[in-house]
């Protein structure tokens, strides 16, 4: 009997098992940013303990970062970002950790760095103080988020307490047509299994449509798999991600890359590896996918109606009502149409160079509606650079919308990047959460970088479809 890669992946880095009948796994790779990682550091100050292996940390800045240039300058306007960001850079230059700031030309979004750089690979636990840590299982690791108490067991000891979790395949058949991304797939799935379907689980994504996407592609719909309840979400190393990774900075150099390879390899799940479940998943009729609730699972196709209050039961039907209430949509009603006032693409969901050229690619030759402001942040300084390389900043400025500096930005707004009021926003990012993009009022509708760009062309939610070339 097989095993999946999950299994092989979790046994691997087993060092004892515990009294309390979980298991203490080794950690390969410790992510940190800014706002969950200072308590971690004040407890090894406070216990005089040394980080074990600071070679295996990596540090960014990235969620209080402001994105515009004049607002980055040092100290921060806001004393609370500027304490943080002043924390992170004494806490790494004292333990010896690379940190990745603005001066190096390396900062960004903590999930695209770490696979821009390198430093994440197949075959590894990943731990990062961030719930979008199963990111960067798109490259075959069991990656986490944790909290700052388990940001300083990690520090300290490079393991975590851990119980093994459950498995379940989502085998995605068919082909995506024109228009339809990877973020439409994710907003697909966790729309299916809903907000707490993978509770307890790690998801495998797999089936023709994972293996036809990028990278990048595979790191958005790993990036959502916390958002469906999975602890987890990954995807099988193949020859894709060996190329993605050959020649980044922290990857195996050439001496070493055959057998960093065959190691890889080995951990992808064996053919005949056995799950706990198997969800299957049709693309071929999936269309654009839009949220019109607060839970990224309240989400339809664009051309399909709001569901009705009747068509829920319980508890469910409490968090209908409410979205309702909060949204100011009326049941049964097209999502086509409605206006919106912020259009952004970015986060570590969609901001990598493929979502900017897909925002791009709609936008060229339009412009932004008048009643609309778009934002447009790069994931990373280094994506910037290849953004603009490519001439993709002009034609985001040309068409009316903001180009900015890599950051967080307005994905959940503890920068300056902030709905106001009852503002709507369009938005590639990943949650709708009751207040996520700064205002306690502030509504957000959840979609791809395309559909964002051809909301802000129209000043409302359309099918992207209309401006896509086959």
């Amino acid at each position: 009997m097989g095993k999946n890669l999950y299994q092989k992946v979790f046994d691997k880095h087993v060092v004892a098992k515990l009294p309390s009948g979980q298991y203490q796994l080794f950690i390969g790779l410790h992510l940190c940013h800014e706002v969950t990682s200072p308590q971690a550091f004040a407890m090894l100050r406070e216990d005089g303990l040394k980080v074990l292996h600071p070679e295996r940390t990596f540090a960014t800045v990235d969620h209080i970062i402001p994105t515009t240039k004049a607002e980055r300058s040092r100290p921060l306007k806001d004393p609370v970002s500027e304490e943080m960001f002043e924390h992170i850079e004494k806490n790494t230059k004292d333990f010896g950790i690379r940190f990745f700031g603005p001066e190096t030309g390396e900062q960004g979004v903590i999930h695209i760095v770490g696979p821009e750089e390198g430093v994440t690979q197949p075959g590894m636990t990943i731990a990062c103080g961030d719930s979008h840590t199963a990111t960067h299982g798109a490259f075959g690791a069991i990656a986490f988020g944790i909290g700052s108490s388990q940001v300083a067991d990690v520090l300290a000891t490079q393991t975590l307490a851990m119980s093994p979790l459950k498995t379940r395949r989502l085998l995605f058949t068919g082909k995506l047509k024109p228009g339809v991304t990877p973020k439409d797939v994710a907003l697909a799935y966790i729309a299916r299994l809903g907000v707490n379907g993978g509770v307890g689980y790690a998801y495998e994504f797999a089936g023709p449509v994972i293996e036809d996407m990028s990278m990048e592609g595979r790191m958005t719909i790993c990036n959502m798999a916390i958002e469906g309840g999975a602890r987890v979400g990954y995807c099988n190393p193949d020859e894709k991600t060996f190329e993605f990774l050959k020649g980044k900075p922290f990857a195996p150099k050439a001496d070493r890359w055959g057998e960093a390879v065959a190691y890889w390899k080995s951990v992808a799940s064996d053919p005949d590896a056995v799950f706990d479940d198997e969800i299957v998943f049709d693309c071929n009729t999936l269309e654009p996918m839009v949220t019109w609730g607060i839970t990224p699972a309240q989400a339809i196709g664009i051309s399909e109606k709001m569901p009705k209050v009747s068509e829920f039961k319980g508890s469910e039907k409490q968090v209908v009502e409410e979205a309702y209430e909060y949204m100011g949509f009326e049941e049964g009603a097209s999502m086509q149409g409605v206006p919106v006032d912020i259009a952004f693409v970015g986060s570590c969901t969609n901001g990598r160079l493929s979502d900017l050229q897909e925002a791009a690619a709609v936008l060229k030759g339009h412009k932004v509606a008048d009643s609309v402001q778009m934002w447009v942040v790069p994931g990373s300084m280094k994506i910037k650079v290849e953004a603009e390389a490519l001439g993709l900043d002009k034609i985001f400025k040309e068409a009316g919308a903001e180009w900015r500096e890599a950051g967080c930005s307005l994905c959940l707004a503890m920068n300056p990047d902030k709905l106001k009021g009852r503002q709507i926003s369009a938005s590639s990012s990943n949650r709708n959460f009751k207040g996520r993009q700064g205002s306690p009022a502030g509504r957000t509708i959840l979609m791809s970088p395309g559909m964002v760009a051809a909301a802000a062309i129209e000043g409302k939610v359309t099918d992207v479809r209309k401006y896509i070339k086959e």
